[in-house]
């Protein structure tokens, strides 16, 4: 495994994710996931409270509703609705001692069509002119049943995550891999990947 060192920016983690229905996935079929994010600071808070965290999705209707956990106690929800839902960085501001988590529930209807995958969840922080910060995205990508040939699209889904936000394989981390690859979604980032052989 590679380690690629990335700007002090928080790191966002996948600690768990569920689909259901379970990739790959079928256009015009209504999806629930559910998507537990740790914040892992790299500076001197645990998320910039000046930064925004942005999060977008492929699917049509999307319905969300984000909770944030502080120290494993709920510290404010947030529903929202559409393509995109956004969580000001002063929720996510805590000392660097605090363990910091959100998690994101997500329903909505995968698009028709002839793209090979749809975009579950993107996840990217954003500075104060609202523009990416380098190396703070993180994508969730399943694979979608091509209405045209009625076969699992190629490539698998991927789980785009900065190498700085896997520092150690842990048993936990390996599980979350094994878990996803055996639903079709495998896992990529910058030096990182596991794909089902």
């Amino acid at each position: 495994m590679l380690l690629i060192g990335s700007p002090a920016v928080a790191a966002l983690v996948i600690t768990n994710m569920s689909f259901s229905p379970v990739p790959p996935l079928t256009g015009g079929d209504e999806q629930h996931a559910v998507t537990t994010i740790a914040v892992i600071p790299a500076g001197a808070t645990t998320f910039s409270r000046t930064h925004t965290l942005q999060m977008q999705t492929a699917l049509a209707n999307a319905r969300w509703s984000i909770q944030i956990m502080v120290d494993g106690i709920p510290a404010a929800q947030q529903p929202a609705s559409g393509t995109s839902a956004f969580i000001n960085g002063y929720l996510l501001s805590y000392p660097t001692t605090s363990d910091v988590s959100l998690t994101v529930a997500l329903d909505g209807t995968v698009p028709s069509g002839t793209n090979p995958n749809v975009t579950i969840l993107q996840v990217t922080e954003l500075d104060t002119s609202s523009q990416p910060v380098p190396g703070s995205s993180l994508t969730v990508i399943a694979p979608l049943i091509t209405p045209l040939h009625g076969a699992v699209a190629t490539p698998q889904g991927t789980v785009a995550v900065p190498a700085a936000a896997i520092p150690v394989p842990t048993r936990a981390g390996t599980l979350l891999a094994d878990s996803l690859i055996a639903s079709g979604v495998a896992i990529a980032g910058y030096g990182y990947t596991r794909s089902r052989r």
